[in-house]
């Protein structure tokens, strides 16, 4: 009996390009803004003053992580397009020579001489451009650059993290400040991380381990420069 194919048939790397952007963005609106509180909170007893500290994270963060992202993927996507452009002359001015190099990828990944040739022939035929970006450049409409999406995921997924943070700086009792922001803020991340994981195909035990650690380790270092610098201004 033949087996049916799946259409819907699932690939993680379609989500590459949103994905890597709200995780790291929805990560670092949890982590940083949380480090800033509870950095300020070791320092300070005063609720308005970590509230503010809180509210001038999130709003600086998304903005920084939604120019950051839009600048380095438009920096990919210039040179992407550079390449492009590059590419589309080589096959103007010396097609005979391009449809060979794309020959001799084609028998570096086992076909044998005569068929890469075929295979390249009809490939430039159908679009030489795309051939040779895809199998040459690799560069392909699913991982290509984006810069505004990039951004957009980072801005937004920054500022629901923050938020976490923003809240528990309203509402948790001033001793407990600290402890709070962080057993909350570790819970978060765990579930961002195991979230992230699950969309992305990835496994979920070490982007758990992986990002309580290092969130552990940076809340845990702003806790220590919060403190000495309260101390000292004390």
């Amino acid at each position: 009996m033949e087996a049916k194919h799946d259409s819907a048939e699932k690939h993680f790397v379609t989500r590459i390009g949103w994905l890597r952007a709200s995780v790291l963005g929805a990560n670092d609106g949890i982590l940083s803004t949380t480090s800033i509180v509870i950095g300020v909170a070791a320092a300070s007893t005063d609720r308005d003053t970590i509230i503010l500290a809180a509210l001038a994270g999130l709003i600086a963060g998304a903005m920084s992580m939604a120019a950051g992202e839009y600048v380095s993927v438009s920096s990919q996507a210039d040179s992407e397009n550079s390449d492009l452009k590059r590419e589309q002359q080589e096959l103007s001015e010396m097609p005979e020579s391009e449809l060979a190099e794309l020959a001799e990828i084609y028998v570096s990944r086992g076909l044998d001489a005569e068929l890469a040739h075929q295979v390249a022939i009809q490939l430039s035929k159908h679009n030489a451009l795309e051939a040779h970006a895809r199998d040459e450049l690799g560069i392909n409409e699913i991982t290509s650059a984006r810069p505004l999406q990039a951004a957009l995921a980072s801005f937004g997924s920054f500022i629901f993290g923050a938020l976490l943070p923003l809240v528990v700086s309203i509402l948790a009792p001033l001793a407990y400040m600290v402890y709070i922001q962080y057993v909350l803020s570790i819970i978060f991340l765990m579930l961002l991380g195991a979230i992230a994981a699950q969309t992305g195909g990835s496994y979920l035990k070490t982007a758990v381990l992986r990002i309580a650690f290092w969130g552990t380790a940076a809340m845990a270092i702003t806790a220590v420069v919060g403190h000495l610098f309260g101390t000292s201004i004390a």
